[in-house]
């Protein structure tokens, strides 16, 4: 079987066995990444994965992770490699440190071979937000991979990577999971930490994994999470992330939200995950329905706030403190000028409407409002969870859609995250899985549970995964 075949955690026993070496598996992956058909990575870093490979093969005793590649979305921090956001106003930046999730995967014996591509400063669902280039859907190059983190689903999809990391604020990691075919894991806010994060919502922004298995999400989150000195927002881990083993649900009681399986779901979506809820019952869940009132406020919710977030936190990008430096008469045409030229469309409307939002007047008619309304988003989780233990829903409404269909209409481009942004705004855990196809391309399954259920979704993520048995290849793909 080709190298780039085996699942991530395949290789890792690969390595332990001695049947290949680290380096063998990088110089595989990178002769993918260095193909590239789909703009999947922004930067590669081949002779440094090289070096790294070279040391950790040298090693008397292999790291727990082995020496096994990894891609990292361009939002977080790698020292000395090129991290823009996908964005021109850090075209060239070279960070003086490494994000904390990068570093302690590093430590376990994960390789960055690069960075993935993203919509700009994460604001996006499709990817061509980018100031660089539009990643392709490796199901059919005439989609989109879902965004923001399009570029690191893509990556694990194409196997140019077996796993990756994103950053999800509203749904960029479990969205383009869902469109891509893949698993993807957006944790419990907290716990792991930010900090090498470059900003987007800070009260939203979650670093998680991206796999084609939920054990091999569940083998690189375990050694991600946990509080961090850096991160005053991070929480100590209680117990460990264990390696999911489940194989049936017995005893499980699955809540499916209502309010996330009607209007504007397309046909064979909803079928899909019917399909996966019927495979649930017989694995012997209790499936069951769901009422969460609030839920269809919670994407204006998001569009009041995590604007209003965002136009904070970019504030520092204004050609003095980040940014490069344009010659102007006054301050005021400096900012002006750099901020207008450097900024794309998308990333400006979202900072114009967190302004507008937080501006004198305005503040308790939006910004407030909206915040009561987040409250009771979490109240109404809370009450849920009383009664069930996850809940399932489609990750996306719709399959991947094709380039450019929806870049006019910012509203529609909003509507692929309606799903996953509730779930962001509670702070909760959820993880999509690839349940089936529509058309010939994938459907996801997200599940969600209270803070700190981690293990129970990936048990039961595992269970329906092993039922399921869907093939995570995409068609014509040659490796």
């Amino acid at each position: 079987m080709p190298l780039r075949d085996l699942t991530a955690s395949e290789q890792v026993r690969a390595l332990a066995a001695g049947d290949t070496t680290s380096l063998e598996l990088v110089d595989a992956h990178l002769a993918a990444v260095e193909a590239d058909d789909v703009r999947a990575f922004l930067a590669v870093d081949a002779e440094g994965a090289r070096a790294r490979a070279r040391a950790i093969d040298a090693l008397p005793t292999r790291p727990p992770l082995g020496g096994v590649p990894i891609g990292i979305k361009d939002a977080l921090s790698t020292r000395d490699v090129v991290t823009t956001a996908g964005s021109r106003m850090l075209e060239g930046f070279r960070p003086v440190y490494t994000a904390t999730c990068v570093r302690r995967l590093e430590e376990a014996g994960a390789i960055v071979v690069g960075k993935t591509n993203m919509d700009e400063f994460a604001m996006g669902s499709s990817t061509e937000n980018s100031a660089y280039a539009n990643t392709l859907n490796p199901w059919d190059h005439g989609r989109v991979p879902g965004g923001s983190s399009g570029g690191s689903a893509a990556a694990v999809a194409e196997r140019q990577v077996p796993w990756s990391l994103g950053s999800d604020t509203g749904g960029s990691i479990r969205q383009p999971a869902a469109l891509c075919g893949i698993v993807g894991v957006k944790p419990t806010y907290g716990a792991v930490s930010r900090y090498g994060l470059i900003a987007f919502a800070s009260s939203l922004d979650q670093v998680g994994p991206f796999s084609r298995t939920v054990t091999d999400a569940a083998l690189l989150l375990r050694h991600m999470v946990g509080r961090d000195p850096m991160d005053s927002t991070s929480l100590d881990w209680p117990g460990a992330i264990a390696l999911p083993t489940a194989t049936d649900l017995t005893g499980l009681r699955v809540g499916v939200v209502e309010e996330l399986m009607g209007e504007g779901v397309e046909p064979g979506v909803r079928g899909a995950i019917e399909a996966s809820l019927r495979e649930m019952e017989a694995l012997g869940a209790t499936v069951v329905p769901v009422s969460l009132p609030s839920t269809p406020s919670g994407l204006a919710t998001y569009y009041v706030l995590a604007p209003a977030e965002c136009s904070a936190n970019l504030a520092r990008f204004d050609g003095i403190r980040y940014g490069p430096s344009v010659a102007a008469e006054t301050l005021l045409d400096q900012y002006e000028q750099t901020r207008g030229a450097l900024f794309g469309p998308e990333v400006k409307r979202r900072i114009m409407l967190g302004t507008f939002a937080l501006a004198s007047g305005y503040y308790d008619e939006y910004y407030g409002r909206a915040q009561r309304v987040r409250t009771l988003i979490v109240r109404e989780f809370t009450e849920a969870f009383r009664s069930v233990d996850v809940l399932a829903s489609p990750t996306s409404p719709t399959v991947a859609f094709p380039l450019g269909d929806r870049t006019a209409d910012p509203y529609a481009m909003y509507l692929a995250d309606v799903c996953t942004i509730p779930v962001s705004l509670a702070g909760l855990p959820a993880i999509s899985i690839p349940c089936g196809l529509s058309g010939g391309l994938p459907v996801g399954l997200q599940l969600a549970g209270p803070a700190f259920s981690e293990n129970r979704l990936l048990d039961a993520a595992h269970a329906v995964e092993q039922a399921l048995a869907f093939d995570t290849r995409p068609p014509g793909l040659v490796t």
